[in-house]
């Protein structure tokens, strides 16, 4: 039997989620427009029909062939795709196994399964170095020689224009103790830098300009009364009420980060999660012995507490002064406080402001009173909560999403369609939004970091979070592997960036014209056309009026 015969190929577009007992309808694509130095990306999807496995080969025949990578698009397993009252703009509710993982391929060959739908990914990433044009990709399937191939080609024009550099602020939390935890290597020890500089560069490769910087362990996420794994940059010496302070650590930190392309610090919260009521764990050494002297049982608007800070504060500072990172930090007071926190975090804010009234400080909330009454001037609302922050035209605004925003919004859990994740950056262009939260890069713990998770086998933080919530990224043994959610969110950065360049030829108004033709609404964080065919079609519409004036 010929291998034709064997094989089924569709060539499809990154917004496609091939599942293995499901033959991929929508999404069929064979050609499309990119940037001079954008990361473009198509899928392969294959049907093996033999009735044993094989190794397949694989061979790209095309001038791009120096800049195309091919990845397995590997399931992995969700227990917990959604809540129970989710909407309907979702792929599939029951558990099961869900494409995300970007696995890289061992000497350019696959192995197709029997009666399975999978998919390629396929990624070229020129980097400016190629000259506009058409260019053909061919990709050749072959068990023997290639002689007997089976063939697809993708057609790819090649713009010539670039991207401009990224405004955007945008983090996803790193989590520096879940890379110590998973790989089994003390904290700060020669392997764990290494294997921070190794997901920062995964990071900046992928956008994330900003990188959460652990001045003391973050609490975030963490069971009351409990404690997750020291991860301290600033050594701290306690002699009576005087404290000083080794920012050597950090300044290695911050050396290691900018190396790899970091713009920005987000140094953690100074105080406790869901409330700002308590201290976070702070250890020093005194009297020769190192222990902890600030955490749970630590009143957050103490005068012990703020002690302390009135000390930390203007030596962190004279340490940013001092590296020239004035422009480049942000401060956290404490995260997701309720209208039921106000008085509480209205104290450690105040409490903050005498030290750091020249430097942004910024925090997930969403109800828009801590705004009106002044006790922060830099809220981060969720996508779902924006619509009055946008009404009284807060400037500088930011926004996020987490577990939380399930419904109508932009989101990218396992079990959602690609394009409700790429959707955002069109949002973020229109409403002019200065900086994306995440809070979700690598959190590898089950929910309130009881205990550390594999996350090959668990994606939703032990039933806690619906899968796709906690992380973008995964522990491979040579460093991080990449998702399908974290290229596609990548996607919606380079559409910013993209409507960016189309204004600075046509003006902003021109841009949402052409960005909401058609629709019979505007487009807002809740009301966005769903499908991605209109997604591609419209960034297809977008490149070529940028082609007009290059």
């Amino acid at each position: 039997m010929f291998l034709s015969e064997k094989m089924k190929l569709k060539l499809l577009s990154s917004l496609v989620k091939t599942f293995a007992d499901e033959e991929p309808t929508y999404g069929q694509q064979c050609m499309g427009s990119m940037l001079g130095n954008e990361v473009y990306s198509f899928q392969i999807a294959y049907y093996w029909s033999a009735l044993r496995r094989k190794s397949i080969r694989l061979h790209v025949n095309s001038e791009l062939a120096p800049f195309v990578s091919i990845r397995k698009v590997d399931l992995v397993p969700s227990e917990m795709p959604c809540y129970i009252d989710h909407d309907e703009n979702v792929l599939r509710t029951a558990p099961g196994l869900y494409p995300d993982l970007l696995t890289p391929i061992d000497n350019e060959e696959i192995v197709v399964i029997p009666g399975q739908w999978r998919a390629l990914w396929v990624t070229i990433e020129p980097e400016g170095y190629i000259k506009s044009g058409n260019y053909p990709v061919e990709i050749a399937f072959f068990e023997n020689t290639e002689d007997e191939a089976v063939k697809v080609v993708y057609q790819l024009q090649v713009i010539n224009a670039l991207l401009p550099k990224q405004k955007l602020v945008h983090t996803e939390w790193f989590h520096t103790d879940c890379l110590a935890t998973y790989y089994r290597v003390p904290v700060f020890s020669e392997e764990h830098w290494m294997r921070i500089g190794q997901f920062i560069q995964t990071a900046v490769k992928h956008g994330i300009n900003t990188i959460l910087t652990p001045l003391f362990t973050p609490p975030l996420d963490t069971e009351i009364g409990s404690e997750r794994p020291t991860v301290q940059l600033v050594d701290v010496i306690k002699s009576n009420d005087s404290f000083s302070f080794c920012f050597k650590k950090l300044k290695r930190w911050i050396d290691l980060c900018i190396s790899k392309g970091v713009e920005y610090f987000e140094f953690s919260h100074l105080f406790t999660q869901w409330g700002a009521k308590n201290a976070p764990k702070i250890i020093a050494t005194e009297n020769g012995e190192s222990k902890r002297i600030f955490g749970w049982d630590t009143d957050a608007g103490g005068e012990e507490y703020k002690l302390f800070l009135s000390q930390f504060l203007p030596e962190l500072k004279k340490f940013i002064k001092r590296n020239d990172l004035e422009k480049r930090c942000y401060f956290h007071v404490s995260d997701e406080p309720k209208l039921e926190h106000f008085e509480s975090y209205k104290i450690a804010s105040n409490i903050l402001q005498e030290h750091l009234e020249d430097y942004p400080v910024i925090d997930a909330l969403s109800n828009y009173e801590f705004y009106k009454k002044g006790v922060i001037k830099n809220p981060i609302p969720a996508n779902n909560h924006i619509k009055e922050f946008i009404e009284n035209e807060v400037p500088d605004l930011w926004t996020y999403y987490c577990c939380s925003q399930y419904k109508e919004v932009s989101n990218r859990f396992f079990n959602m369609p690609s394009a409700r994740n790429r959707i955002i950056g069109m949002q973020l262009y229109k409403f002019k939004i200065k900086g994306f939260l995440h809070w979700g890069f690598n959190f590898w713990y089950s929910v309130l970091s009881r205990y550390p998770v594999d996350p090959y086998r668990v994606t939703d933080a032990s039933y806690a979070f619906p899968s796709g919530d906690a992380f973008l990224v995964y522990p491979g043994e040579d460093g991080p592997i990449e998702s399908i959610r974290l290229e596609v969110f990548n996607e919606a950065l380079q559409d910013l960036r993209a409507l960016l360049l189309l204004e600075t030829f046509i003006g902003r108004e021109a841009v949402i014209s052409i960005l909401e033709d058609g629709l019979e609404e505007p487009i807002t964080f809740g009301e966005y056309p769903k499908d991605a065919e209109w997604l591609l079609a419209k960034r297809k519409t977008i490149n070529s009026r940028i082609a007009e004036f290059v």
